[in-house]
């Protein structure tokens, strides 16, 4: 099969909603409803919660809220399908109807299947469609947008993470195209804090320029990562300075979307970033 030829037009398109990401980067927030996320101890495990959070990340100025209701920090405890649909799917009924498009962060069919006839229209799979056999299916389905994240099932210090990642982008891309997912439905993720040793994480954020030459729209998750803790000792809450610099140069290099928990925050450091870019 031939691969996915990139997007000609700089538009991430998700269930009939058209993101324009020309000049402009789009920053989704983070919505955890879970109890045991590494960065908010749960803060919206409780639906009343989770629906504030979300509707004051919205007003903040997130182009795309992501639902998460297992946690992936490392030596995290799998959550079954069932249990994560319980906490995901009230949340994604109750706010399909904001203004910005819903995304679903899950690794299970199963879940995605049951988020999108909720809502949702972006399915985040932190195995690139590469970890369950139905994933690209369901998405190609629901003609939902996708973004297909790096991982590796164990750390190995001697791979060169750059070709790694760059393999496995293919191999995602080749399944997508299998399935029938257009390329305008697609964005990639290096899977910053996945599979990767402290170096190699380094190694990925500088090569986000390769990544992003491949044409298609580049998301960049390093919100409050244990990465930014060992370059400066600070707890997940104190990481924000460090979250911002790495965003920054990740909209320099191409990026066009960052994943964040501090939406206020981010919106003022991407216009700043983007009028100096575009003065230039």
């Amino acid at each position: 099969m031939a691969p996915l030829t990139p997007p000609t037009q700089r538009i991430f398109e998700a269930r009939g909603r058209r993101l324009n990401y020309a000049g402009r980067t789009l920053v989704m927030g983070i919505l955890n409803v879970t109890p045991d996320s590494f960065s908010d101890g749960g803060r919206s495990a409780v639906l009343d919660d989770a629906l504030a959070n979300a509707h004051r990340l919205v007003a903040e100025g997130a182009d795309i809220l992501d639902i998460g209701g297992e946690s992936t920090r490392p030596g995290h405890t799998p959550v079954p399908a069932e249990e994560e649909m319980a906490r995901v799917l009230p949340a994604v009924k109750a706010l399909a109807a904001l203004p910005v498009p819903i995304s679903v962060d899950t690794q299970k069919a199963v879940v995605a299947a049951a988020a999108l006839k909720a809502g949702a229209s972006i399915v985040n799979d932190i195995w690139g469609l590469m970890g369950d056999p139905e994933m690209a299916r369901v998405a190609a389905a629901h003609d939902a947008g996708v973004v297909a994240m790096h991982n590796r099932a164990s750390v190995d210090p001697n791979v060169d993470i750059v070709a790694d990642i760059l393999g496995f982008f293919d191999q995602s891309l080749e399944r997508a195209a299998r399935a029938g997912i257009r390329p305008e439905r697609i964005s990639l993720d290096p899977g910053i804090g996945f599979g990767k040793t402290f170096e190699q994480n380094l190694k990925a954020l500088a090569s986000l320029e390769v990544f992003s030459r491949l044409g298609f729209p580049l998301l960049l998750g390093t919100s409050r990562k244990s990465l930014i803790g060992k370059v400066i000792e600070a707890t997940p809450a104190e990481r924000l300075p460090g979250t911002i610099a790495s965003n920054v140069i990740g909209i320099l290099a191409g990026c066009a979307i960052i994943r964040v928990h501090d939406v206020a925050a981010h919106v003022q450091a991407v216009r700043v970033t983007e009028a100096i870019r575009n003065a230039s």
